[in-house]
């Protein structure tokens, strides 16, 4: 329908991380046998990677948290062989375990390379 349409603005996936939108984990990632750049959205840092004062209290840190939906990631991307993989992970909120189903989808980034991004399941 609109193959010949001119591009008037495309928003890039590194603005999306400069702006916030978008938080790189690409380091962590690698260390959770992750090959490709990798970000979670804003979303998911502040609702699951960002602990509360209850979970604080607990031990429980941004480190420990991130590697915890990394590591379920790399699991999930192991038994899935599709662009698009929803996984399940317990994350604590307010002194209670929740399950919880992230989104993670491995597209072309900026320069076309593969890139994973994970987010909430209602997310784009």
């Amino acid at each position: 329908m609109f193959q010949d349409a001119d591009v008037i603005y495309s928003y890039t996936r590194e603005q999306a991380i400069d702006d916030g939108v978008l938080v790189n984990v690409s380091e962590t990632a690698k260390e959770a046998g992750i090959k490709y750049p990798t970000a979670v959205t804003r979303a998911v840092w502040c609702e699951i990677i960002e602990p509360d004062e209850k979970a604080k209290e607990h031990g429980e840190s941004i480190a420990g948290r991130l590697w915890d939906v990394l590591f379920m990631f790399s699991m999930a991307a192991r038994r899935s062989s599709g662009d698009i993989i929803q996984y399940r992970m317990l994350a604590t909120k307010d002194g209670r375990q929740h399950t919880r189903t992230l989104k993670a989808v491995c597209s072309p980034g900026d320069t076309q390379a593969p890139v994973i991004t994970i987010m909430l399941p209602d997310e784009d």
